[in-house]
């Protein structure tokens, strides 16, 4: 494999994966009550004849067995009883425990190839098969390749989060500035110690908090690419963490109002009681969200 190739497949490793994981989630359901090799090979049979010039597929057992033959374009081999766990195929998609790609590797017909492989598990989370998949390198770098326009707005898109998680950043940094320079204005200590200052802090610090995970979460997944494997859970839990910290947030300012009121104002105790139904609205709309989501990822 020359340079170029090597460096085109590097650049488009995640848009090859992207393509064809979610080629397999969308054809090829997981966690089936009894899940079987037949249903499994017709459904990679199905996959191959939608794709130009798929290389071959079969199924391996949770050993890393071949129990199918090998169908390719032209024949099926008879590869069953093949011992392929020493394979990247196999023990990638066992690590990773999801779909994923291989790095490219030699073929028999010359060239070079890399397999698609996704483990396949029953109602009860215990691996039943693998299903395999063969490319050809270039086929697999002519669909993941960015045109101009693509590469352009690819390119537009991560400078536009890049500004904003900065922006994000430096909003973060002055709110922690701000609480922290609270223990010192006000003279936060064991011997100086006010409920409606300490209450003002930690607010601060909570959104501060809140705000850099989201920062963060945008330079990891949307600039370094670091959550490209198609799995839904990492964005889910982010939103989770982000709200969860907004839900902390307002308990703790409806808390300190409540204390406030009721001390100086108890006709306003009303105002402090719309926040705490906002809370717990929000509370219970992020129990529903949690749901649904883990009903999502379970499919």
């Amino acid at each position: 494999m020359s340079k170029s190739e090597m460096k085109q497949f590097l650049e488009s490793r995640n848009k090859a994966k992207s393509y064809f994981c979610r080629l397999f989630d969308k054809n090829m359901p997981n966690k089936l009550e009894t899940p079987s090799k037949e249903k499994i090979i017709n459904t990679l049979l199905k996959i191959k004849s939608s794709i130009h010039n798929c290389e071959s597929v079969y199924v391996l057992d949770q050993n890393g067995t071949q129990i199918t033959p090998t169908y390719t374009s032209l024949e099926q081999t008879d590869d069953i009883g093949k011992d392929k766990s020493e394979q990247e195929c196999y023990y990638r998609s066992i690590r990773n425990a999801q779909c994923d790609i291989s790095d490219p590797q030699p073929s028999a017909q010359g060239g070079l190839f890399i397999t698609v492989s996704k483990p396949i598990y029953d109602q009860n989370d215990d691996l039943k098969f693998i299903a395999c998949l063969d490319m050809p390198l270039e086929e697999v770098i002519k669909i993941s390749h960015l045109d101009i326009g693509e590469l352009f707005f690819t390119y537009f898109f991560k400078a536009s989060y890049a500004m904003f998680a900065i922006a994000l950043m430096a909003i973060a940094l002055l709110l922690f500035l701000k609480g922290a320079q609270s223990f010192f204005l006000h003279d936060i200590t064991p011997d100086h110690f006010e409920i409606k200052y300490v209450f003002e802090a930690t607010i601060l610090l909570t959104l501060a908090l809140a705000i850099f995970d989201l920062s963060k979460t945008l330079i990891e997944e949307e600039m370094l690419g670091w959550n490209k494997n198609n799995n839904i859970a990492g964005p889910h839990k982010t939103m989770v963490k982000f709200l969860g910290s907004i839900i902390i947030a307002l308990s703790i300012e409806a808390l300190m109002l409540v204390f406030k009121f009721a001390i100086t104002d108890p006709d306003k105790l009303i105002y402090a009681m719309y926040i705490v139904a906002g809370v717990g609205l929000l509370i219970i709309s992020l129990a529903i969200y949690i749901r649904f989501t883990k009903l999502k990822i379970e499919e």
